[in-house]
């Protein structure tokens, strides 16, 4: 048990509970990606395909289009890097949390895939899912996605919330400590069973105006291919 985070919460649970609910009041509610959730780079049959799976982030929250998204931009810079055909498609679904995304899948007719990369945290982060419910629905998802997808499941660094302009003090901060445990039970299950989980560590959007208007969501200017913002296992 995280005893000061807890200790903490519980102590400024009055000031949490007025600044959350501005926030669900005064956030502008952004719609997912339009367009089609799926396209490729290059031309003729893909040498390597990539799919992205997860919260609003892969539903394209804070893009106007999908193509301007996570898993376009990636195989974008994939494309660029390699001169090969590079196929794309995500999956995401706007607020959904970790447990629900299993189940989700389960009914979720999905294509073939060289990698899969997994972009989940904020909404286990707001709801205060425990660890070890995390860790094990981790666990549970690997399980259902190993026969079809047997190389790791790529597992993208949990956004740091204490960076979320839309969050005030002491709400951000407290939701960035969350986030950062969320992130080390990735770690550490990449650690201890590489052969199932990497860890790709997304660098921060320091800068407030790679924000989309929300000030919750990445903007367009961070899914955009570039060298420093291309995941990596080390931050």
């Amino acid at each position: 048990m995280h005893l000061p985070f807890w200790l903490t919460t519980v102590l400024l649970f009055p000031v949490l509970m007025v600044q959350g609910k501005r926030v669900r009041r005064d956030t502008p509610r952004l719609p997912e990606a339009a367009g089609d959730p799926f396209g490729q780079y290059g031309e003729g049959d893909p040498a390597f395909r990539v799919l992205v799976i997860g919260e609003s982030t892969a539903a394209g929250v804070g893009v106007t289009t999908h193509d301007q998204g996570l898993a376009s931009q990636l195989a974008l810079q994939l494309h660029e890097k390699t001169g090969r055909t590079i196929a794309w498609h995500t999956f995401g679904v706007n607020g959904i949390r970790l447990g629900q995304l299993i189940r989700k899948l389960a009914n979720t007719p999905l294509p073939q895939a060289d990698l899969v990369l997994l972009s989940m945290g904020v909404n286990d982060t707001t709801g205060f899912t425990p660890r070890y419910k995390f860790r094990r629905q981790l666990l549970a998802l690997r399980q259902a996605l190993a026969p079809r997808y047997p190389a790791p499941l790529q597992l993208l660094s949990v956004p740091p919330m204490q960076l979320f302009t839309a969050l005030p003090s002491p709400l951000r901060h407290l939701m960035g400590w969350r986030a950062r445990q969320l992130d080390t039970v990735y770690r550490q299950l990449a650690k201890k069973a590489p052969n199932d989980f990497t860890y790709r560590c997304y660098p921060a959007p320091t800068d407030p105006t790679l924000l989309a208007r929300d000030g919750y969501h990445p903007g367009k200017r961070a899914t955009a291919p570039s060298p420093r913002r291309w995941p990596k296992e080390t931050c």
